[in-house]
């Protein structure tokens, strides 16, 4: 897997959209794939809290005709958790500070979510 390659689009996103103080992409299981976070952060539980919850919204999308999950954010009084789908296989998960603009993050990462899948399908696709 390209490590590297899934390092830069995180770090691109902090780059793009002011407010972003963590990202991690796991798998929709919850294992961690890659991680950029703060010390304060546990990564492997933030990807399996993650996963969790974006199974809880994608259930809840399809119970209710909603269609396909694209996202679903929770906010807190410190800020805000927003977890995107990767495919089926994988989710990406980006917090944020109370000065998040979650309109032009759920911009920025709707392109990173296609170069993510992109990476993660080329790993598959390499039988690694």
């Amino acid at each position: 897997m390209d490590h590297e390659a899934l390092a830069l689009e995180m770090r691109g996103l902090r780059e793009q959209v002011t407010g972003i103080t963590d990202t991690a992409v796991a798998a929709a299981d919850g294992l961690l794939i890659a991680a950029d976070t703060a010390d304060s952060i546990d990564p492997e539980g933030l990807a399996a809290l993650a996963a969790a919850g974006l199974g809880l919204a994608r259930r809840t999308a399809h119970a209710t005709a909603r269609g396909s999950l694209r996202r679903t954010v929770t906010y807190g009084s410190h800020g805000c958790a927003a977890l995107y789908a990767v495919g089926d296989t994988a989710l990406i998960v980006v917090l944020g500070d109370e000065g998040l603009d979650v309109d032009r993050l759920h911009r920025a990462t709707g392109r990173a979510v296609d170069r993510i899948d992109s990476i993660l399908r080329h790993k598959t696709a390499e039988g690694v």
